[in-house]
């Protein structure tokens, strides 16, 4: 079992917590990394695009002149989508792109990522996140004391309404609680920064959900 240093929010060490090997150090199955990652993304699409075909477009109902004599060439409606104004080929229609995963290979993925950013050293766990009101000026702070210039990831494990407030107009920067935790997420931000609670939830819940699936 390995541990992490916790921290305040000046990056100073204040304790330590243990980290269970069968969730932060674990095998990185990157083809796992690779299919929650599509998922998600697909899920994520709504599907509405639409277009309209040669039988759709308003008008077009007659023939536009006589079959032979005029010269010009043969034409049945002017709503062909040889026509300006005609339908289109070979459009994209409504459709639903939701991707299934399964539960094991949902657990088994978020596992990989939480392993890939403690072996990169791209977790910071800290003690507890305090702000008073809602204020940007105090992340700006905070990321500044861990030396953070990238995107980053705040993990907690329960609502933090200042925080997010806090955080909303940083570009780079997300707050997103525990039960919400996702591969995509995990693998998208450079930097995490989690709270000990966080921590204590993930390896809790894992540890419940490894349980279930062994019954």
């Amino acid at each position: 079992m390995s541990q992490l240093n916790v921290l305040d929010m000046n990056n100073k060490v204040v304790g330590k917590v243990s980290l269970k090997d069968d969730i932060f150090n674990s095998e990185i199955k990157e083809h796992l990394l690779h299919k929650s990652v599509i998922a998600h993304l697909a899920n994520l699409r709504r599907g509405t695009h639409s277009t309209k075909n040669k039988s759709q477009v308003r008008g077009g109902g007659a023939k536009p002149w006589r079959q032979k004599g005029t010269g010009r060439a043969r034409a049945g409606s002017i709503r062909s989508p040889l026509w300006r104004g005609g339908g289109i080929t070979f459009g994209p229609t409504p459709r639903d792109y939701d991707h299934d995963v399964p539960k094991k290979m949902r657990r088994s993925a978020l596992i990989s990522a939480l392993s890939l950013k403690v072996k990169n050293g791209d977790i910071f766990v800290v003690d507890k996140i305090n702000i008073d009101k809602p204020k940007t000026k105090d992340i700006v702070s905070i990321l500044k004391n861990f030396k953070i210039d990238r995107s980053v990831l705040f993990l907690v494990d329960e609502k933090n309404m200042n925080l997010e407030l806090s955080a909303r107009n940083i570009p780079d920067a997300r707050v997103q609680r525990v039960d919400s935790i996702n591969v995509y997420d995990l693998l998208y931000y450079d930097k995490i920064i989690c709270t000990k609670g966080a921590i204590d939830k993930i390896q809790t819940t894992m540890k419940q959900a490894q349980g279930k699936a062994q019954e």
